[in-house]
This record gives structure tokens, C-alpha cells and sequence, in this order.
């Protein structure tokens, strides 16, 4: 399941407006390779999420009626979820979701990309910066901590590029070490969401509209 968790009652109609330039071509329309039946048994805990997705979404997130199949496992990752996503967390809420994208970019998740998209517009970046974001080493749009982050979290993402002391050591200049690890656990978390949609080819929900 991506994480993602705006102000309430997430405005579909203006965000996917204001996303319209927005690259979000991981993955091609369609459904999952694994599919949940409309009337999946889940166990009350899980029910109880999925119906503050309802609440929150206007429908149950795809992902999420597949983690369910495994409640156990769903429940710890809404709790880790809620647990990086916070509002004391030292990474602010805009990085945070700009982190998301890119990871879920590197990792050809569309549903992660759509969602936590209409996140980061949501937490007041600008849509232009989105665009921007997979040339976010060389483009004006971004601060030099913002680079440094979006550099470890790829680093971190891609095996064929890794961490290695320059990485860090640009990133020390920005961040102290309580702030790195909830970054590096911020990464890890995206990695385990993204990825494991990406091998269900779970589709974008619409969240942020796609390019014609």
C-alpha cells in the first residue's frame, strides 16, 4: 500500500487539474495480475482501514484490498505508514511525498506515482516542480537539501548505483542523523510499497490525471 495521507477529503476534480502536465507513465491501464473479489472476507482490523479509505478516498485502494489478503502484515505496514507520514517527523511533508514519487518512479509503480503526486500537491508543491522532478539534480526547481535527499533516496533505490561517501557526506550537510535514518526508513518503506505493486502491475486510480 503507498503511503499517503493529506488533508481530508482529498479534491480529485482540482488536484488532477492542476496535475495535467504531470509524467505518470510506469505502468499501462489495466487491472492487477493478482484481483480481489467484491466480496473478500477480511478480518474486522483490515475492514476497518479499507472503511477509512472510504471515508478518506471515495474507494478502497487497490493495493490495500491485496495487502488485506494478508492482515497481519497490513496492519503493520498502515501502523509504519501512519508512523513516517507524521507531523513531527523531520523531514517536512512536502520532501517527503517528493521522495515517494521518485522512488515510485524509479520503481515503475503507477499507482504509487498517481497517489503520492496528488499528495505532494496537496502539501503545496508546485506542479511544475513535479514535472521536473526526475531532472531534479540539474533543474532550478529544487533546493540544495532537496537534491541531496532525492539523491540518497535514488542512490539508495537503484542497485546500480548505491550509497557511497559523497552521497552521504552531501547529505550530512543538510540533514543530522536522526533526520537520516527516518529518511532512509521513509526510502525502505517506499521500496517495499512500490515494488510490490509494481509486480502486481497495480494500475493508477486516477488521483492525478494523466497526460493525453
Amino acid at each position: 500500500m503507498c503511503s499517503h495521507d493529506p488533508s481530508a477529503g482529498l479534491e480529485r476534480d482540482r488536484v488532477a487539474g492542476r496535475a495535467a502536465s504531470l509524467k505518470v507513465d510506469a505502468q499501462a491501464e489495466g487491472g492487477p495480475r493478482i484481483t480481489t473479489p467484491p466480496g473478500q472476507a477480511y478480518p474486522w482490523y483490515a475492514r476497518l482501514i479499507l472503511a477509512l479509505q472510504r471515508r478518506k478516498y471515495g474507494a478502497e485502494l487497490e493495493p490495500a484490498r491485496l495487502w488485506g489478503r494478508l492482515p497481519r502484515a497490513f496492519v503493520l505496514l498502515t501502523l509504519f505508514n501512519r508512523w513516517i507520514d507524521r507531523h513531527a517527523s523531520p523531514i517536512e511533508p512536502g520532501l517527503r511525498a517528493l521522495i515517494q514519487v521518485r522512488v515510485s518512479q524509479v520503481n515503475g509503480c503507477a499507482f504509487c506515482v498517481d497517489l503520492n503526486a496528488a499528495a505532494a500537491l496537496q502539501r503545496h508543491v508546485a506542479t511544475e516542480k513535479l514535472a521536473a522532478l526526475e531532472r531534479f539534480a540539474s533543474s532550478p526547481q529544487f533546493s540544495e537539501r532537496e537534491r541531496a535527499a532525492l539523491a540518497y533516496a535514488v542512490a539508495a533505490t537503484d542497485p546500480a548505483k548505491g550509497v557511497d561517501d559523497a552521497c552521504f557526506a552531501r547529505l550530512r550537510a543538510h540533514f543530522d542523523d536522526q533526520a537520516i535514518l527516518e529518511l532512509t526508513a521513509l526510502v525502505a518503506f517506499q521500496n517495499l510499497s512500490s515494488r510490490f505493486n509494481a509486480a502486481l502491475a497495480v494500475p493508477a486510480q486516477g488521483f492525478c490525471s494523466r497526460p493525453k
